[in-house]
């Protein structure tokens, strides 16, 4: 149902994200999008919403194009990826993933090119909209990136992994329009860039559960060969639960120091945070009551990280204050945006090194056995060395 659903989305948006931009490079001409807001909010919300990124776009009109042309194309290559791999169509999912990867790079170099010539208090929806759109588009190429090298490399679940968190990082852009539609009926009368504020205090982390609740999901195993204990035992996460503690503690203060501003846009942070917090707790306790020992695992290295998101966003708030000369609101509300996100990337890279660290302990096993006990002895070792370790690395 879920992958239905993120289908369904994507191939509504596809068409939306390709004539976005068209009205700004021909006045008059269709715009999908424009039409279904227009109507589904009203008709000065949309002309609000073309007045303040008539400016910022109009420096980098054709890199806009061809990102936003590109990024629907990458709507409807994801759901073939999706499926493809799902249905072990092994041909049609290395094709169609090497045209992801490349449409992926072109796409971000024109939204790299955008914020390179866009100061970031100029950009549309201010200096912290800036912040987070470079921090989903570095993101996105990183995870794309370790994608395609875990795919070269013969690591199906990793580049399964990053790919997915990649394209939870593209959702964004959906997300985005769906929430410019949703919440001016909850927040009457706010302005597009309020609208915008409220959605990245959240969107981060959305996506980014998302792709972890998919990458649970694809993944049944549950032991890994090579893997022993954990990396995240009881110490680490109280201690990890601790941070968090005190940097959302901090957060809240700051927010509600911010009037009716800030304790609408600490509201959209803090509901789905726990949500998501009791989710991803309440699945780990399920993993062990199971027995699932590497389900477990990932979940509560997730957990860590996610504990460790509001630390990293309290920490944050006073560099971006000091470095880019902002003021605490607009800090507050990059740090806290980009928090879950970059965070969610950590803890997929540490749950690479996981099982990369597995597999070499695996690999020093077998060169520690090989010589000393010969082809015979070697034939007789128990399944749980040798078997298990060739089963593992073939999936």
């Amino acid at each position: 149902m879920s992958a239905v659903a993120v289908t369904v989305v994507c191939l509504l948006y596809a068409p939306i994200a390709m004539t976005e931009l068209w009205p700004y490079a021909t006045p008059g001409a269709p715009a999908v999008g424009e039409w279904l807001l227009g109507r589904s909010v009203s008709p000065e919300f949309v002309a609000e919403a073309v007045r303040d990124r008539m400016a910022p776009y109009a420096r980098s009109l054709g890199p806009l194009i061809v990102h936003s042309v590109l990024g629907g194309l990458l709507m409807l290559l994801g759901p073939v990826q999706l499926l493809s791999a799902v249905r072990r169509r092994i041909r049609l999912h290395r094709i169609a993933g090497t045209v992801f990867a490349v449409t992926v790079y072109v796409s971000m170099a024109g939204a790299a090119l955008y914020l390179l010539r866009t100061p970031p208090a100029q950009a549309f929806s201010g200096a912290a909209f800036w912040i987070v759109l470079a921090t989903i588009l570095v993101g996105t190429v990183g995870s794309v990136t370790f994608g395609v090298l875990a795919a070269v490399r013969g690591f199906p679940d990793l580049h399964q992994r990053w790919m997915l968190l990649c394209y939870g990082f593209l959702m964004t852009a959906p997300l985005l329009r769906l929430e410019w539609g949703a919440l001016p009926s909850l927040y009457p009368g706010l302005s597009i860039q309020d609208i915008n504020r409220v959605a990245i205090m959240h969107l981060g982390a959305l996506v980014a559960f998302g792709a972890l609740l998919a990458s649970r999901a694809l993944d049944r195993r549950t032991t890994v060969p090579g893997l022993t204990g954990t990396w995240a035992p009881g110490p680490v996460l109280v201690a990890a639960h601790l941070a968090g503690a005190a940097g959302l503690a901090w957060i809240t203060y700051a927010f509600l120091g911010q009037g009716a501003q800030g304790r609408r846009l600490f509201v959209a942070y803090l509901v789905p945070y726990v949500l998501t917090h009791a989710v991803i707790a309440a699945r780990a306790a399920s993993a062990r009551r199971r027995g699932a020992t590497w389900a477990r695992e990932e979940w509560r290295l997730h957990l860590a990280a996610q504990c460790l998101a509001p630390a990293f966003s309290a920490v944050t708030v006073p560099v971006l204050e000091r470095t880019m000369g902002l003021d605490r609101l607009t800090s507050l509300i990059a740090g806290v945006g980009i928090g879950a996100g970059m965070l969610a990337y950590a803890a997929v890279t540490v749950v690479s090194l996981r099982i990369l660290h597995g597999r070499e302990v695996l690999r020093r096993q077998r060169e520690f056995a090989e010589p000393s006990t010969g082809p015979a002895a070697a034939a007789a070792a128990p399944v749980g060395v040798g078997g298990a370790a060739g089963e593992g690395e073939r999936r």
